[in-house]
This record gives structure tokens, C-alpha cells and sequence, in this order.
């Protein structure tokens, strides 16, 4: 697909890449950062998650994001309370991050079965003043905030709730409904960024943990050697990923923040994070050889990093 890019324009500094979730203009002495994302299903959180993913995207390049527009399409027998909701979750996310819903469109569209909102988040930075998930050097360190699995923990705890109710105990189950309240990366991205020493960001969606690491290692043009034993899953997390039989490191984890970091940076970096209750934790580093993905597992052994074909999350909800 990324022969298909268009007219080529000198203002168009990150275009379309792999590993990147964003673009970058430049316009003067100021830079733009794009970002477009579609969430699917139920109308219960679809909104708030439009924006919050769309406005993680921006915020991984150390951006503040700050308007936002959406293209909903609702299916045919949908209500003007639909559309409503919809809209009220994209403005409750977007009063408490600070931004702009600037217009957009909606429509009723053939053949849907879920509503689908495609969402458009955009921030503004002083040229230059960026980083990318491309920019990891060899030898950085991998910060991983908060833990893996985030957003996959919740969605599974909401829509195969009466499922796994028969075997999770439900205080955990109604735990893990509320991991759709740490969605955002937007503060932490910026905390590290303004700090210092942040090389790339990378926020891991789709595929999970493991990933999310690869594309920030694809787009680094480097390997990478990951510590099983300090990359954290919370124990709803677990019992989830259990009973149907999936990888926490495989299962979509929006809400955690991958930051390559200066080694003599990235402890400053975590303390910054705790300071402001984010946690966050060294789970490895990158290394010259591109080929070289690694795991070190809990009992020592060394295994090639997975790379995910699919996300755990889909296998799951077809269970």
C-alpha cells in the first residue's frame, strides 16, 4: 500500500511507515501530527475510546493532542439516542484530555450491524520538536508503563462477562470492566517526553505487548531482548487470559506506553512516571541486530519473541 501515497509534498516529514501510527507536517517553524483511527462495536464506550485511542496515536510522538473530528456510520435502525451517546462519550474523553472536538460527520449506513467511529486527532509542536516510534537507538533501554493485556482485559470482562462468571470470581471480572478508565497514554507520553532523554514512543494496540515491540523495533530498523519477568500483568489480567487460554503478552493493550529511553535517562524517566502514579518498569532493551528478538523467560530460557499473527482478543471472543 505504501506505493500509493499521493502527490509528494516537502511539507510531509513522517508520511504513511511501518510501525508508525501517525504522520508529521511540517508547516513554518511548527509541526502537525496526524492520526486516524476506527473503533467497532457496542454504543457503551465506543466514543470514548474513538478519541482516546485516536489521541494516544498523537501523544506517542510527545505531542499534546488537541482537536479532534469523527466520521460516524450507524446501522439503519439506530436512533438519534445512538448517535447522542456517541457523542457525549467523545466529549466527556476529550473535556478531560483538553480537546477540541472540531466537527466531523455521521450518517446511517447499509448493512452494519455495530456503529463504526473513524476518529481524526491532530496536535501542534514547535518544528522538530517530535519523536517517532522509528527513533529507538541501540542500547536504549524499554520502559513499559503500567501492564500488558490493558484494553483486551477489559473488553473481555464486559462482553464475555456472563461466560466467565462461571469460573472467575466476579470481583475480579468487575475490577477488570474499570481498565477501560487507564486508556490513556496521553500524560504519561508527555511527562517522559518533557523530561528528556525519550528517543521513541510506541503505543501497543493491536497484537498486544509483544507487538507493539516489534513494530517499534521494525521501525527502528533494530532487534530488541525483552525480560519476561519484568513486564507486569495484573492478576485480572491473568485469570482472564487462563481461562480462555490466551497470551496476556498477544491480548490489545492500549492504555501501556513503550518508551525507548537513554540508559542513562530511563530511571529518571520512571521516577518522573511514579511521581505522577503512573508505574512503569526497564522490561529490556534494543540492540544492533535487527534479526535478533528475544525473550528471556521466567526459568531463564531464551525463546524468539512472538510475533503475533493475530490478536489473542479475537480468538477469545470466538470462543
Amino acid at each position: 500500500m505504501l506505493k500509493y501515497l499521493g502527490f509528494k509534498r516537502e511539507e510531509v516529514i513522517l508520511g504513511p511507515a511501518l510501525g508508525e501510527d501517525g504522520a508529521v507536517i511540517e508547516i513554518g517553524d511548527k509541526a502537525v501530527v496526524s492520526s486516524v483511527d476506527p473503533i467497532t462495536g457496542a454504543v457503551e464506550r465506543i466514543g470514548w475510546l474513538a478519541l482516546n485511542i485516536c489521541a494516544n496515536d498523537v501523544a506517542t510522538f510527545g505531542v499534546k493532542p488537541l482537536f479532534f473530528s469523527s466520521c460516524i456510520l450507524l446501522p439503519e435502525k439506530s436512533n438519534e439516542q445512538v448517535l447522542e451517546t456517541i457523542c457525549r462519550q467523545i466529549d466527556e474523553a476529550a473535556r478531560k484530555i483538553k480537546v477540541a472536538v472540531i466537527g466531523g460527520h455521521s450518517e446511517v449506513t447499509p448493512h452494519l450491524q455495530n456503529p463504526i467511529v473513524v476518529g481524526h486527532c491532530m496536535g501542534i509542536t514547535e518544528k522538530k520538536s517530535y519523536v517517532t516510534s522509528g527513533g529507538a537507538k541501540a542500547g536504549d533501554h524499554l520502559i513499559l508503563t503500567k501492564e500488558a493485556g490493558i484494553e483486551g482485559t477489559a473488553i473481555l470482562a464486559t462482553d464475555k462477562y456472563e461466560t466467565l462468571k462461571k469460573s472467575v470470581d466476579t470481583k475480579i471480572l468487575i475490577s477488570a470492566q474499570k481498565f477501560f478508565e487507564k486508556i490513556s497514554v496521553v500524560k504519561e507520553a508527555i511527562l517522559a517526553f518533557q523530561h528528556g532523554g525519550v528517543n521513541a514512543m510506541h503505543d501497543p494496540t493491536e497484537g498486544g505487548i509483544a507487538g507493539g515491540i516489534h513494530e517499534m523495533a521494525d521501525a527502528s530498523n533494530l532487534g530488541v531482548t525483552v525480560f519476561e519477568k519484568d513486564i507486569p500483568v495484573t492478576k485480572e489480567t491473568q485469570a482472564i487470559c487462563r481461562f480462555f487460554g490466551i497470551d496476556p503478552l498477544q491480548l490489545l493493550s492500549s492504555g501501556a506506553l513503550l518508551i525507548a529511553a537513554k540508559p542513562n535517562k530511563s530511571q529518571e524517566i520512571i521516577e518522573k512516571l511514579k511521581a505522577n502514579s503512573i508505574q512503569a518498569r526497564i522490561i529490556g532493551k534494543f540492540v544492533e541486530d535487527r534479526e535478533e528478538r528475544k525473550i528471556i523467560k521466567k526459568n531463564g530460557k531464551v525463546e524468539e519473541l512472538v510475533r503475533p499473527e493475530l490478536d489473542h482478543l479475537w480468538i477469545a471472543l470466538q470462543k
